[in-house]
Order: C-alpha cells, then sequence, then structure tokens
C-alpha cells in the first residue's frame, strides 16, 4: 500500500529547524519563563533585580530561568554599570505568547 502525501506543515522545516522549535517550547513550557518572557516584551529592557521584584520570586531562581533562556538565545543581556540588563531577542517566542493569549481568551 503505497503512502498518502499528508503534506505536513513540518515537512517543510529541516530536522535542525524542528529541533530549535522544539527547545523553544520546551523553554517555553515553564510558566516562570512565560511571564519572564511577556515583561521583558512590555517593559523593552529590565535589570534582574526588576524582574525579581516584579515576578516575586528569588534572585537565584531568577538568574536559573534567564540563564536558561539566554542559553538558547531567547534572550540578551547588556551589564550597564553593576547591573546586568536583559532584553527579548527572539521574536518567536513573543509570536507564541501572543497565540496562547488569544487562544486562551477565546474559551
Amino acid at each position: 500500500m503505497k503512502a498518502k502525501k499528508l503534506n505536513c506543515a513540518l515537512e517543510a522545516l529541516s530536522p535542525e529547524a524542528v529541533g530549535n522549535a522544539a527547545e523553544i517550547l520546551r523553554m517555553l513550557s515553564h510558566p516562570m519563563r512565560l511571564r519572564i518572557i511577556d515583561l521583558l516584551n512590555t517593559a523593552d529592557a529590565l535589570p534582574v533585580s526588576g524582574i525579581t521584584e516584579y515576578l516575586g520570586i528569588g534572585q537565584a531562581a531568577t538568574s536559573q530561568h534567564l540563564n536558561h533562556m539566554k542559553r538558547v538565545g531567547m534572550i540578551r543581556s547588556e551589564r550597564r554599570g553593576k547591573e546586568v540588563w536583559y532584553t527579548v531577542s527572539d521574536p518567536r517566542p513573543i509570536a507564541l505568547l501572543n497565540c496562547i493569549c488569544t487562544c486562551c481568551t477565546n474559551n
């Protein structure tokens, strides 16, 4: 029996691109990381202390989340004096966040 051609959306992507998409989804699967992306998108740039204060979690936990997100290129950091400021460096998580917000408010 011959397999039917389905034209799945991911067939057009390379295995590397599918892997990158999975990594982004894995990073955003944590509620605090979703909140960090939303916060940085709204504020444009914030220091670790500002993110910690807004989220109401410890500095160590905030730094751990930021380091994970930075490792995959989702955010970037810049030293400003004694503080490290973070910004969103990849627009794809913002698009996913907007999709999530739209889907969740329509139900």
